[in-house]
């Protein structure tokens, strides 16, 4: 039976964090953003080249389309981090996600039935985050379940691009799956241990869902791209087809002195073992990837 996609109530947070507003003013990303291990022993000159496209400029808003079954927990975890971003209360932890960046929810639809199948392809992706409308400022988020399978899956964690709206213009999507039961050694590093490269032990979760932990990574990595690249004409490094932006430039980094397979210093829950670098509302903890600092030419950590 195909499922009809139900909103739930509105949802407001905001990203504009001084880091952000630092980025965005001298950076911006690209079209297709991937986060892949193989980036890790790839060392490349950190200069991001501003293509004179435009940019998510000011609050951003961000609607979830979710697509496939997800738990309870597993939507608390991924709309806490949203939320945090601009908590005040989040802020008042250090260090904070909110430190990290700013950005606005509003809208969530859900079709856990999954009313165009379980084998996704970019055109469909892209038809499912025109359902959450067209706005100025507005990035539509879909996030597939562990069960659902998108067309490149795995040799990319996430991506984002643009559509065209009916009313003329165009409108900034990305893309982010569950990887847990397809390929987490790819997608859900260091939180699995990775399929090649060097062996270190997996961290901890967070949450204790190691698929829904590296999505909360590879959402802030397309979210980071959108902004700063949300039509393949803003801030990258590299061809438009396969950019570099504000964090894909800086993949495997989590804290200080990290290198290939090993993610560098973070903070570690005493209770749980649980590895983290940013503490979100309520108290939620999340490892948050590196972005690109401007003024340094350097990936900058929260730890």
């Amino acid at each position: 039976m195909a499922a009809t996609a139900t909103a739930s109530p509105s949802r407001h947070l905001t990203i504009l964090s001084s880091l952000l507003l630092l980025l965005l003013s001298t950076l911006q990303p690209s079209l297709a953003t991937t986060r892949k291990l193989t980036a890790l022993v790839q060392e490349q000159p950190l200069l991001l080249k501003y293509h004179n496209g435009p940019l998510l400029k000011g609050n951003t808003t961000v609607n979830l389309i979710w697509y496939g079954a997800f738990s309870a927990s597993q939507h608390a975890v991924v709309v806490d981090f949203l939320r945090s971003l601009t908590s005040s209360k989040s802020s008042s932890s250090s260090p904070s996600v909110a430190s990290w960046w700013l950005t606005t929810a509003s809208r969530q639809l859900v079709d856990d039935k999954c009313s165009l199948g379980k084998r996704l392809s970019n055109a469909q992706l892209a038809a499912l985050a025109s359902r959450a409308g067209h706005g100025k400022n507005q990035i539509n988020v879909v996030l597939t379940s562990a069960d659902v399978a998108v067309d490149g899956f795995c040799s990319r964690c996430g991506t984002h691009g643009s559509g065209s709206a009916k009313s003329g213009g165009k409108f900034a999507y990305a893309w982010v799956g569950n990887a847990v039961s397809q390929c987490p050694g790819q997608c859900a590093w260091p939180f699995h241990q990775p399929i090649y490269g060097p062996q270190g032990p997996p961290l901890v979760a967070p949450s204790g869902d190691v698929g829904v932990d590296g999505m909360i990574i590879n959402l802030a990595t397309v979210l980071a791209g959108t902004v700063t690249n949300p039509f393949n004409n803003g801030y990258f490094q590299g061809p438009p087809e396969a950019p570099l932006e504000a964090v894909s430039a800086c993949t495997g980094i989590f804290g200080k002195g990290a290198y290939p397979g090993y993610p560098g210093a973070v903070l570690v829950e005493k209770a749980s073992g649980a590895s983290y670098n940013a503490i979100g509302v309520a108290g939620r903890k999340y490892l948050l990837p590196a972005m690109w600092d401007p003024t340094t030419s350097t990936c900058k950590t929260l730890v």
